[in-house]
């Protein structure tokens, strides 16, 4: 261990050597914060400490997945495999599966994305016969957000009078209404939503401190990445788990915190010290990965911060070019700006179009970009755009898994009942629907009965509703003996959804058959993995949506 750690500058060795206690890693940028991460982690391993009793949590599964494998390099994969590694989310979600029914939820609980949370808003708004122009189901759903993130539960929401003030004002009087709605459909359903992870966890262990307890002898050492990212829920989880033992490491840089729209608090990082009144504070000031200009002007930016924890970024790479700002007037002068200097220094330094890269803030501001770029006659490429998981073809087929997986998933149901088409009408759809709410029974039992809970159903359509139910419950069935590639692959077949996806003469046939067959080489790789990792009981359906989720 010693010759690792005589790689590491005097600040990053003492931050890697302190874990008597806790202790607030202040990293600049390109101060080589993940390395000091990672040689910690193995430095606890080389003191005796289990990888099992150490958990960090990272702000993306991809930094986890990149943390995970330079840990093995250090110490080998046998140690770092056992490793409790991933986002918040992630290590919640999997201790929310194990105690499911403390919270009332079942272990098989599905998790809606942003859309299906978004439908089922608009839903409620449609069924209270609100104006869904004032009511934005997206404005509706990030006031819900804010408020778990917040810890604000919808009892909380409603006797809020200032809460309610703010909604009067933005003319939205029955948020809370629709909030203490939102919540019961999802238990119904059986689902949360990404911000149920962190209050459901955060309600866990503060109504079951045996619970709490439980994981925080489990957890006997916690790191935290990107510490100034973290919102309120998350710091006040962290806090639970380690106010016995305080062996917390937290790293992140007050200067870089730019998430505050999507609930980051500035004052987790800020206030750390206070919380943790023993705690050391450690300094990375070293920039390695950028030129002394570039320092020195983010440097004067960061001094006019009201608020920081004061450090002195330096570096000691070259000088390097001076920066150079533009002042655009407008958006199309913004763009031939930045056309005009390509075009430059492609012609005269010889700088080939694929050392060029343009950031812009959003995915609508290409348009201005794109139109120059043509107009000039410079090639270009946009990276990004749809995620995978988000196109409908896909989404289809992940709405018949949850269905299997979880029955009680309203969205799901709903998406998939007549799709492809079986004549099963929105019409009969909606009377499914009044009768689940009229005698407040789940859509899927409303289904397994159609003629019972609503005759006024015609009796042809109770056939075909009935048929649907009858192959869903086949594949329910056999969820738990047949792994997510074979069962997977049934349902896209049996279903006729193949057949669907694939019909159609149009431009976009191939593009949805290559989507598909990437999906179930997915789910092949996914079972496949799964096998050689010896995890054959998580080959499953629900497993792989969890995965994807």
């Amino acid at each position: 261990m010693e010759n690792l750690l005589s790689s590491l500058n005097p600040n990053q060795r003492a931050a890697v050597e302190y874990i008597d206690g806790a202790q607030l890693v202040i990293a600049g940028a390109g101060s080589g914060k993940t390395r000091v991460l990672t040689y910690k982690i193995a430095y606890l391993l080389s003191r005796g400490m289990n990888p099992w009793n150490i958990l960090a949590l990272t702000f993306t599964n991809k930094a986890a997945r990149e943390m995970k494998d330079r840990i093995a390099q250090l110490v080998g994969p046998d140690q770092a495999r056992y490793l409790n590694m991933g986002t918040f989310h992630s290590i919640f979600l999997r201790i929310l599966r194990v105690e499911a029914e403390a919270i009332g939820l079942r272990s098989n609980f599905t998790i809606y994305d942003d859309s299906d949370s978004r439908a089922l808003v608009g839903s409620i708004i449609k069924e209270m016969q609100l104006d869904d122009k004032v009511y934005k189901p997206s404005a509706v759903l990030s006031r819900i957000g804010m408020a778990k993130n917040n810890l604000i539960t919808p009892d909380a929401y409603m006797s809020d009078p200032q809460l309610h003030e703010r909604d009067l004002r933005s003319k939205m009087p029955r948020i809370g209404d629709i909030y203490r709605i939102y919540a019961q459909r999802c238990l119904m359903a059986n689902a949360v939503d990404f911000d149920d992870m962190l209050l459901f966890t955060y309600i866990l262990f503060r109504n079951h401190p045996e619970v709490c307890c439980k994981y925080a002898e489990r957890f006997v050492y916690i790191l935290v990445d990107e510490y100034q990212d973290t919102n309120y829920a998350q710091q006040c989880i962290v806090t639970l788990l380690t106010r016995e033992n305080s062996r917390i490491c937290v790293v992140g840089d007050d200067a870089q915190s730019i998430y505050a729209f999507r609930g980051a608090n500035i004052d987790n990082i800020l206030n750390f010290q206070r919380l943790y009144k023993d705690s050391r504070l450690f300094k990375l000031e070293q920039n390695y990965r950028s030129t002394q200009n570039i320092v020195g002007a983010a440097n004067c930016l960061i001094h006019h911060n009201r608020r920081q924890i004061e450090k002195t970024v330096f570096s000691e790479n070259p000088e390097g070019d001076k920066i150079t700002l533009n002042i655009a007037y407008s958006d199309k002068e913004e763009a031939a700006i930045v056309a005009n200097e390509i075009r430059r220094l492609h012609n005269r330094e010889h700088v080939p179009y694929g050392g060029f890269a343009i950031l812009y803030r959003t995915n609508a501001q290409s348009r201005i970009f794109e139109d120059e770029l043509r107009r000039q006659g410079t090639p270009y490429r946009i990276y990004g755009g749809m995620s995978f998981y988000q196109r409908k073809e896909i989404k289809d087929i992940i709405a018949y898994f949850r269905l299997v997986a979880n029955p009680n998933d309203e969205e799901a149901l709903k998406r998939i009942i007549n799709y492809p088409k079986r004549g099963i009408g929105a019409t009969s759809v909606d009377k499914l629907i009044a009768a689940a709410r009229r005698y407040d029974k789940g859509l899927w039992t409303v289904v397994s009965s159609p003629t019972t809970f609503a005759p006024e159903v015609s009796a042809a359509a109770a056939r075909r509703i009935v048929a649907f139910h009858d192959i869903i419950q086949t594949y329910i069935d056999q969820n738990k003996q047949t792994d997510a590639y074979a069962l997977g692959r049934l349902i896209i077949e049996q279903t006729g959804l193949a057949a669907e996806i694939f019909s159609g003469g149009d431009d976009d046939a191939q593009d949805r058959r290559e989507n598909v067959e990437e999906f179930i080489s997915g789910l092949r790789d996914f079972v496949d993995s799964k096998r050689e990792e010896d995890h054959a009981d998580e080959v499953y359906i629900d497993r792989f949506l969890q995965e994807v989720a």
